[in-house]
């Protein structure tokens, strides 16, 4: 799957909640998107519900076939439950970190803002969203681009919302992974065992 860059309604429509944010088309459409959408539908396979459920993981964190794989690979070596080590290295990439301390307004704008050289991780300029942190990693905004437009309009509608594996000094426009979270606390709606049992196949 190449990255999407088509109308995010579709995708939520798709599956039926707003993965890629609140869409007013989903409130009015409740139904699949396409010419056979309101029709009824046909019982899925097991395989279906599990390839599902994989794609929903990777059009939520935006990932390509080939990073899921590897960050799957990597949750599959390291000890504990594959599936709970499958989100929180997904939570912990560098471009969800930025998304959730509130520097971007969506996933897509904080991968962007990676790119473009304006995060700086421990202190060195780093333009790789997909770097996994490590618990004690810092995040901060480049000095240049404090005064942003994007970025600034994302932090001052920041929402009360705090993830309690984050730290954020609004004042100094630094973040702080603290550690990894446990599954109870990623607000996800994913189902990581059908993501597990698929991989197992």
């Amino acid at each position: 799957m190449a990255r999407y860059t088509g109308p995010k309604a579709r995708i939520s429509r798709k599956f039926g909640e707003p993965i890629l944010g609140i869409s007013k088309a989903l409130q009015k459409k409740n139904y699949a998107p396409g010419m056979h959408g309101k029709g009824k539908r046909g019982k899925k396979s097991e395989y279906a519900v599990q390839l599902a459920e994989k794609q929903k993981a990777k059009y939520t964190y935006g990932l390509l076939e080939r990073q899921f794989s590897k960050t799957f690979d990597l949750a599959a070596r390291k000890e504990g439950i594959t599936g709970e080590n499958l989100l929180k290295f997904l939570e912990a990439r560098l471009d969800n970190t930025v998304y959730r301390l509130g520097i971007a307004p969506t996933r897509r704008a904080a991968r962007q803002l990676v790119g473009h050289n304006h995060v700086l991780v421990n202190g060195s300029l780093v333009n790789i969203p997909s770097l996994i942190l490590k618990p004690g990693d810092s995040v901060a905004v480049r000095e240049k681009s404090k005064s942003l437009e994007t970025i600034t309009i994302s932090l001052s509608s920041r929402n009360s919302k705090r993830f309690n594996w984050l730290e954020w000094d609004s004042s100094m426009m630094t973040g702080k992974l603290i550690n990894y979270p446990d599954r109870q606390s990623i607000p996800e709606n994913i189902n990581e065992q059908l993501i597990v049992e698929l991989y197992s196949k």
